[in-house]
């Protein structure tokens, strides 16, 4: 059976409550130390308003996709709270943090092309996300260098999820172009 919009909408708000719990401490790492929660919901906003995704499951993914990774959050307790769908999604786009960080990355280009479709929004919205913060409000340790490098390696696992959704595709190459320039210029 279907769930009715209501549910969804249901899930959609329940999974951005649960989110905003589970990272209720933690910060990202621009200037501003922004609260981490307005990174999910970026995603959830790029998937939506950028790339027309309206399917519940991809935008719940996205609210939930660091949970696992970053905070003391089970697959298991999404997969109760969520259903086995979204957390096989989540479980997707969870990088193994018991691997060296180089490793996780070489991964993630290499396992790009393989995942499912939702998933590989879920990682496109990520990385459009990403670049964005690290473009207007990078890590303040961050180097030019380090930015540009990072700004490569999203490109080389974005071209695995190519395919999936061409608007999203051209939302990340705008912000890709424009960030590059924008970091090249103010060196």
């Amino acid at each position: 059976m279907q769930p009715s919009p209501q549910d969804e909408l249901e899930s959609i708000i329940k999974a951005a409550s649960f989110a905003a719990r589970k990272h209720r401490t933690q910060r990202r790492k621009d200037a501003d130390a922004s609260p981490y929660i307005n990174h999910p919901l970026a995603l959830a906003e790029i998937l939506c308003s950028e790339g027309s995704v309206t399917d519940s499951t991809v935008l719940v993914a996205a609210l939930l996709h660091d949970t696992v990774e970053d905070t003391e959050t089970s697959l298991q307790e999404l997969e109760v709270e969520f259903g086995s769908v979204v957390a096989s999604v989540v479980a997707e786009v969870t990088d193994d943090k018991s691997l060296p960080k180089e490793e996780r990355k070489r991964l993630q280009v290499a396992k790009a092309a393989s995942k499912s479709d939702a998933a590989k929004l879920v990682k496109l919205a990520d990385k459009i996300s990403n670049l964005r913060d690290i473009a207007s409000s990078p890590p303040a340790s961050w180097s030019d260098e380090r930015r540009i490098a990072y700004f490569n390696w999203a490109r080389d696992v974005v071209s695995g999820l190519r395919g999936v959704n061409p608007a999203l595709e051209r939302v990340f190459d705008q912000v890709y172009d424009e960030g590059l320039r924008a970091i090249r210029s103010a060196a």
